[in-house]
């Protein structure tokens, strides 16, 4: 998911601390889903279940990650996408057919006792089903967490919320956010800690990327650094063969940038791609409020519901609900 990027705008990324991401965060909603659905799974990439068969690791991640992010002063807005451009369809066809793919490999590797090549491609097969995106938005009412339908793509309506000032930055995994004029970009936020990284377990801690930085340390404009992506490759164009995100550095800042669409992509009318990210349907007719975690709910749904265990959960909500010495929802908001 996302442009291809990271081999330019790995310089610009900074590791911070998260008493230095008190605010309002704008969540892309499907990147964190698919995040908590692909890294919160058992050693052969069997996801958390509940005794019915259903899926709850994105419940288990919307939960203890909200939780997290109360105690530290972070006040999250969870985007979710609304209706895909048509510029996208070729993209969200390829994608299923990479998640059936990984599916049936990922059964291959169990069968064979293969638990690193399991956990991978487990982690590929990740979707996002309507029980996966009406139990999310249930668990975040119910922890008083506002939630906003972008009238199409998450990452550009929480992109133009921290443009115009109604968030500190965005949370999510994907340098598409910086094409979209975001000017603050959090990586990491919802997937800190240890997580598994090609068969072993690491340190993840967020990072920033801003997006004048960026800009001023390649030398480029953001209408520039669009047309970077093009060439690499977005959700929404296909990329140049044989071309990675230096290569189309130099060719974008080389004066190249028309010339190799002609040559590489012939097919291409990038015009359509670099005003989507330019000028994408976005709304400001929104008002935010974040309300106590309804405690007995939470209990209920995520314990009498899906089986989670009481005895986990409740010390969770007691730390966000004002019991004990922890700071009370009253103090944030």
């Amino acid at each position: 998911m996302g442009v291809a990027l990271r081999d330019i705008i790995s310089p610009y990324k900074h590791q911070v601390e998260f008493q230095d991401l008190t605010g309002i965060a704008s969540v892309d909603a499907y990147n964190a889903l698919y995040q908590f659905l692909s890294i919160i799974r058992q050693p052969d990439g069997t996801p958390l279940m509940d005794q019915d068969g259903r899926v709850t690791s994105h419940l288990s991640g919307i939960f203890y990650r909200t939780c997290n992010f109360l105690q530290q002063g972070i006040q999250p807005v969870w985007i979710f996408d609304g209706k895909p451009p048509e510029l996208k369809s070729r993209t969200i066809g390829e994608r299923r057919a990479i998640r059936a793919d990984a599916q049936e490999k990922w059964e291959q590797a169990k069968r064979e006792g293969d638990t690193v090549g399991a956990f991978r491609y487990a982690m590929a097969s990740s979707k996002l089903d309507d029980a996966v995106l009406c139990s999310a938005r249930e668990l975040l009412d119910l922890l008083g967490i506002p939630v906003l339908d972008a009238p199409s793509e998450g990452e550009a309506e929480a992109s133009h919320m921290v443009h115009t000032g109604a968030a500190r930055y965005v949370a999510s995994q994907d340098y598409d956010t910086l094409l979209f004029g975001a000017p603050l970009l959090v990586r990491n936020l919802t997937v800190s800690g240890k997580r598994r990284l090609h068969g072993r377990m690491v340190n993840v801690q967020p990072e920033t990327v801003i997006l004048d930085e960026v800009l001023t340390g390649l030398d480029l404009t953001r209408e520039e650094l669009i047309d970077v992506a093009i060439l690499v490759g977005t959700d929404f164009n296909e990329g140049a063969a044989g071309i990675g995100a230096k290569t189309a550095l130099k060719k974008v800042k080389g004066g190249e940038f028309q010339q190799t669409v002609v040559s590489k992509l012939p097919d291409l009318d990038p015009e359509p791609v670099r005003d989507f990210f330019l000028h994408p349907p976005v709304s400001s007719s929104y008002s935010l409020e974040w309300k106590k975690p309804d405690h007995d709910k939470i209990i209920s749904f995520l314990c009498g519901d899906y089986g989670f265990s009481e005895d986990r959960i409740t010390p969770m909500l007691e730390k966000i609900s004002g019991r004990g010495k922890q700071r009370t929802l009253d103090s944030w908001f």
